[in-house]
């Protein structure tokens, strides 16, 4: 007799953490911010090389928000229908697709000499990609193990920081090169001053492509076993320059399966039961397997039930937590605009000043300096991201991870417009507590409210769904922000109350204390990962019996 623990616990203390995998999906990831804020840096220029002279700068100012905020319209869109889609046909074709989409706008982009051109060329972008929601599935999927959650969530947006940085870097050197570099002039980049950067960011694109066609992984449970062309083309080319046995190279969908293989071999009694000569669905090579059943104490092994619909799907705490996405995405895409502004306002005067509400102005910097203040923003959040967050997330978990900045936002946009009636001695200081406070706050509760959506999902047969509806969310609420934000500022403005747009958005922070504090922790990756690790163990011996006793803490085979 061989008493064997229970494998889905033990399995998932064992499982490693999908290092190549998620390698593999951050360079396919990259090439994305890149493409998306290379614009920044030129978009005003470009818009106002577009219209008419005599246009207001009030005007050029609205146009150009039209153009950055067209990707996050379609975005929105479309991110329930790529959503769905994944969960029909799998997460790697979707990804692929929307990196197609990318690079396909960036071109149009590119090539853009009117803002209609330019309008349809970004919404174009956002209409074909949907990968914001995918990736967060995917990632979901890689990740079996709880503990390993704050970790891999942290990837994926510490290289977006990165993205964002050599985006934005390209966008500023590469945009009207004839104007500064003499060879390209009365060439192709002449005509159209703003290709060369969208050609480079494409390059990149089409990296990000071939990397995700050769090695990326399906991670879709009824998918991940379905022959891949690609990865067989990549595993061939490793052979090719490595001479060597490559099969595994990139490959970590199965350690799951290996792991098993290798508990049951290092506990069980090779004479007396071996459960890998038997089992149909222990295997570590790439073949077509049928989904391990469910066992439930009362009825013993039973077939997966089907996936839930997308109303059983849409419980309160899924729900809760979309509305927590748009919330929180209203209010950060609006502090992202409302700060290089009270950058750029002039000092307010003394004058002027009626405390504690009535005083207008800024800290009067120059485009160079508030750039060149806001670009070492990037390398903080990515120490936030890839340090800070993972440990807090494992200390304190999740939920209350998200509690705290759910807290301290509202505190932050409310002090934040007082930054201008400081002493010239305490304003710097005052303004890096705001950066630092505003990119720890953004690297916790993003990642944080991605976790509990994955924790709370009823079946990952529906996760994809389920971040394309949180996704479109966001995109909305970032589409509006802005615009909200915007005029709240011209009012306050005129009203001589430059914190009146602050603390709108103060207000909104506080109205998502609503549905935050009434989110829940769920115990449902712990289900997720039981699923994909339970196994039908069938002895082939026909001569030989089996009995399996059940109780609640171990299995007992006996012969």
């Amino acid at each position: 007799m061989v008493r064997y623990g229970m494998a889905a616990a033990v399995g998932g203390d064992r499982t490693p953490f999908p290092t190549r995998q998620m390698a593999i999906l951050a360079l396919c990831r990259i090439c994305e911010p890149i493409a998306f804020m290379s614009i920044f840096p030129y978009a005003y220029h470009m818009v106002k090389s577009f219209v008419p002279d005599g246009q207001s700068e009030a005007q050029i100012s609205m146009y150009t928000g039209m153009v950055t905020s067209s990707f996050a319209f379609m975005e929105c869109i479309s991110g329930i229908f790529w959503g769905r889609l994944s969960d029909r046909i799998g997460r790697k074709k979707v990804l692929l697709g929307g990196l197609f989409g990318t690079g396909l706008s960036m071109l149009l982009f590119g090539f853009a000499q009117s803002l209609p051109m330019a309008l349809i060329a970004r919404a174009l972008g956002g209409l074909l990609n949907g990968n914001i929601g995918v990736l967060q599935t995917t990632v979901a999927e890689l990740v079996t193990v709880e503990k390993h959650q704050p970790r891999a969530y942290s990837i994926m947006p510490f290289v977006w920081c990165i993205g964002t940085i050599i985006g934005g870097s390209l966008g500023g050197l590469l945009a009207r090169p004839a104007e500064v570099m003499p060879f390209f002039k009365g060439t192709v980049f002449e005509t159209y001053p703003f290709l060369l950067p969208n050609l480079v960011c494409t390059g990149f694109v089409v990296f990000g492509l071939a990397i995700g066609i050769l090695y990326l992984e399906e991670t879709h449970e009824d998918r991940k076993y379905d022959q891949d062309r690609g990865c067989e083309a990549g595993q061939w080319l490793l052979r090719k320059l490595w001479k060597r046995d490559a099969d595994a190279a990139f490959n970590d969908k199965d350690a799951s399966l290996d792991e098993m293989r290798s508990m049951l071999d290092d506990n069980l009694n090779a004479q007396e039961y071996r459960s890998n000569d038997s089992s149909p669905t222990l295997c570590s090579t790439r073949t077509s397997i049928s989904e391990p059943p469910e066992f439930s104490l009362e009825k013993g092994f039973q077939a997966v039930p089907p996936a839930p619909t997308i109303r059983q799907a849409l419980t309160k705490q899924v729900c809760l937590n979309v509305v927590c996405y748009g919330i929180l995405a209203f209010h950060t895409i609006s502090l992202e605009q409302l700060l290089p502004i009270l950058m750029a306002k002039p000092i307010p005067s003394e004058n002027a000043l009626s405390l504690p509400f009535r005083f207008d102005g800024g800290f009067g910097w120059s485009i160079q300096t508030t750039g060149a203040f806001l670009a070492a923003q990037g390398f903080l959040q990515m120490f936030a991201q890839i340090i800070v967050f993972p440990w807090v997330s494992r200390k304190l978990g999740s939920l209350r991870t998200f509690w705290i900045t759910l807290s301290l936002y509202p505190v932050l946009y409310l002090l934040a417009p007082y930054l201008a009636v400081l002493p010239d001695n305490l304003r710097i200081p005052g303004l890096i507590v705001l950066l630092v406070g505003k990119v720890t706050f953004q690297s916790l509760s993003y990642p944080s409210l991605a976790i509990i959506l994955t924790n709370s999902s009823p079946s990952k047969k529906v996760l994809g769904t389920l971040n394309g509806i949180a996704m479109s969310s966001a995109s909305i609420s970032r589409g509006f922000g802005p615009t909200v934000s915007g005029t709240m500022d011209s009012l306050g403005s005129s009203l001589n109350m430059s914190g009146l747009a602050w603390w709108t958005i103060a207000g909104v922070a506080l109205l998502g204390w609503l549905p935050g504090f009434a989110l829940q922790e769920s115990s449902k990756r712990a289900n997720f990962a039981a699923q994909e690790d339970e196994e039908a163990l069938v002895d082939s011996d026909s001569d030989t019996a089996s009995i399996i006793t059940l109780t609640a803490d171990e299995i007992v085979f006996s012969k």
